[in-house]
């Protein structure tokens, strides 16, 4: 326990260091409330609010995790089908990335008109079109990444292709599906929020973010952002105690332990 601690510390001490600089900068530079307010005031507005909060939080995080759950199976479905021909990797993969560069804003208005301003689907599938391509195209590189000796090694051994699979190319893509949903776990949150910058349920952190500033309530409005950045943190780590049960022979979960 004293070794973990000692190895938390530093980032514990730069985390409390930096809120307390960022209280005393505010207040002894006379930093308007409107461009950024003291951390003091963003909590008793996180107390304030917490009931509103957490509903909107719940909302969020629904959306979030719903279409992050959606783009990480069509991700899946798109890259097992593609990785087994290279014809279609090489038809497929420019497609993807050029799609995996168009903003988000780009999406939003086009979900809402889809599946309504005020459904979670509509959020949901901005979310999906964050999370797939990351998904899809780290994926198809894992199961692609074996080198030919070692296929060539199954073959000899009159090992099939779905053996093949199952014991040599799904093995080697994990740590790269896993590096693309962790990427996901993050984007989920941030493409969900945005979403919602255009319309959706009342009680929901990109709603109150807009509403809240929009009438000048900096502090509200900054506390739903902590709320936002918790829930992508939470999201995170669990993904990442996932990695280490399914995949606890790979070295950077072994280092890590």
């Amino acid at each position: 326990m004293s070794a973990r601690l000692r190895y938390y510390l530093p980032t514990i001490a730069v985390f409390v260091g930096g809120i307390v600089a960022w209280e005393v900068l505010v207040r002894a530079l006379e930093i308007e409330r409107f461009l950024l307010p003291p951390p003091s005031e963003i909590a008793a507005a996180l107390v304030e609010n917490w009931g509103d909060l957490l509903e909107a939080g719940r909302t969020t995080f629904i959306e979030a995790v719903g279409g992050f759950a959606i783009g990480t199976l069509a991700g899946l479905a798109v890259a097992f089908a593609t990785a087994r021909y290279a014809l279609a990797r090489g038809a497929l993969m420019p497609f993807a990335i050029a799609a995996n560069a168009i903003p988000i804003i780009a999406f939003a208005p086009i979900m809402n008109s889809w599946f309504g301003i005020t459904s979670p689907v509509s959020k949901m599938m901005i979310v999906a079109m964050l999370v797939f391509f990351p998904v899809m195209i780290n994926t198809v590189r894992g199961l692609t990444s074996p080198d030919a000796s070692t296929l060539e090694l199954m073959r000899s051994y009159a090992a099939g292709e779905l053996e093949i699979l199952r014991k040599v190319r799904i093995p080697a893509a994990l740590p790269y599906f896993f590096t693309a949903i962790k990427v996901g776990a993050t984007l989920s949150l941030i493409g969900a929020v945005v979403g919602e910058y255009f319309g959706g349920a009342t009680l929901a952190l990109g709603r109150i973010i807009v509403e809240s500033a929009s009438f000048l309530r900096f502090a509200e409005a900054w506390a739903a952002i902590v709320i936002a950045a918790a829930l992508g943190i939470g999201f995170y780590l669990v993904i990442i105690a996932i990695e280490r049960i399914v995949m606890p022979w790979h070295p950077s979960v072994r280092g890590s332990s």
